[in-house]
């Protein structure tokens, strides 16, 4: 039976009451109210609530506003199908407006969350707060069969939430207990859309990285709602988890300007605030590993991380985020001594045992339906490992049942286990090495 996930303690953000409550400037939400209304066509202020993410009132609110100041008309029709609702539509005066906010700015749609808010919202759903037992880390690594030390190592590295290596030699699974961190993890924390520093507009929330929970919904009978009572600038989000490998370089770390739309994207540690940064093959980048180390020093020492806009101006956003590291070297090979003690958990995850790997053997040919052999078993264990001086790793049952399950497929026979067919699948796992005639 499956661990409980943990359960999720994170308070809500508060559904702003007021226009004061945004910590947004009236001029900016005004114009973030023109441009969706331009680029939406929406005319209505229900539908308009929904877009921006504020409460009715509050769309009310900026709709009379922009009334006043001849930038917004009632079109004087009632529609039949929203409730006797009026609509609303932009006045020359308001659609100039319109079109001069955009060349500001495409940016359109929700309202940001100041930084200062967003950073409160941030402590409230720390991944560092998280606490997880044995069981529920177990959980979490599904299939996996993992030895009890490794376990009751990353237990106390997980709920630090502080920075962890992996290494080891190749196919021993990194990349899969990274992914069992993450699942382990479980409950969930709420997304800003965008947030709003120095007047810049920075897009968050992105359908990639973050995976939107379900909505709760109330039951009509109930004396209590709960549901939906958050500010809707937020999408409320399982923990996220960012994954990158070979293809990261440090220019993925800082904020992406699109000069066309002159509006900025979040980078990635940033997205996955309150989750999970993997690193997946330290050491195959086009950057040195040394160097990207040394770009988290700050946020991993200082929990800060420092961004700068176009203009050349810096900012600090708070760094919330257990970072991984994954790599196939040994960590005295590709750091030095500072960037080893900045990385709080050290983890070997070494190939497994003979026991664990006939067990996980038996486990793959159960679940891909091949037929265990004793005799084929026994020609694996004592006559083709030795040739690599019974070097176990966890990938290797995987790769050589898929190989015997192609052949069978290939010839049109039943799924078998034969030393014959270990063989066959035993010459695709290594290179031969030759010299080969140019």
């Amino acid at each position: 039976m499956n661990a409980e996930a943990p359960v999720s303690n994170v308070t809500a953000p508060s559904s702003p009451r007021s226009l004061a409550d945004t910590g947004l400037s009236t001029v900016m939400m005004r114009d973030i109210l023109l441009k969706s209304m331009f680029r939406t066509n929406q005319d209505q202020v229900s539908n308009l609530s929904k877009v921006i993410c504020l409460p009715v009132p509050l769309t009310q609110e900026l709709v009379d506003l922009a009334r006043t100041q001849k930038l917004l008309t009632a079109t004087g029709t009632m529609h039949a199908t929203a409730g006797n609702e009026m609509g609303y539509e932009l006045t020359d005066a308001g659609k100039a407006r319109a079109l001069d906010a955009l060349s500001q700015s495409e940016y359109y749609g929700a309202m940001p969350v100041p930084l200062e808010q967003y950073s409160v919202q941030i402590k409230r759903q720390s991944v560092r707060d998280i606490r997880l037992n044995k069981e529920q880390l177990l959980s979490g690594m599904g299939h996996l069969i993992l030895p009890p030390d490794l376990i009751d190592n990353l237990g106390p590295a997980v709920t630090s939430g502080r920075s962890i290596l992996l290494y080891g030699p190749p196919g021993n699974g990194k990349s899969s207990i990274s992914h069992g961190i993450r699942a382990a993890l479980g409950d969930k924390v709420y997304v800003p859309r965008a947030i709003e520093y120095s007047g810049q507009i920075i897009s968050v929330y992105d359908p990639i990285v973050h995976t939107a929970a379900e909505s709760n919904v109330d039951d009509p009978n109930s004396l209590r709602r709960t549901s939906n009572k958050y500010d809707n600038r937020y999408v409320y989000c399982e923990r996220p988890s960012v994954i990158t490998g070979g293809e990261l370089s440090l220019e993925m770390l800082d904020l992406t300007y699109n000069p066309t739309a002159r509006t900025y994207q979040a980078p990635l540690q940033l997205k996955a605030t309150g989750g999970i940064f993997i690193i997946d093959d330290l050491g195959r980048q086009a950057e040195p590993p040394q160097k990207i180390v040394n770009r988290w020093i700050v946020p991993l020492e200082e929990s800060r991380d420092i961004l700068a806009l176009q203009s050349g101006e810096k900012f600090t956003v708070p760094f919330d985020t257990l970072v991984i590291f994954s790599t196939n070297f040994h960590p005295n090979q590709i750091f030095d001594g500072a960037a080893l003690r900045r990385i709080f958990f050290k983890i070997k995850i070494d190939g497994p045992s003979q026991e664990n790997f006939l067990k996980i053997f038996a486990m793959v040919a159960r679940k891909k339906k091949m037929p265990l052999d004793e005799q084929a078993l026994m020609y694996l264990m004592k006559v083709k490992f030795p040739t690599i001086e019974n070097n176990y790793a966890n990938y290797q049952p995987v790769f050589l049942i898929d190989q015997m399950i192609s052949v069978c497929e290939f010839e049109n026979i039943p799924y078998q286990m034969t030393p014959e067919l270990i063989d066959r699948a035993w010459g695709n796992m290594f290179v031969r090495q030759e010299d080969i005639a140019h």
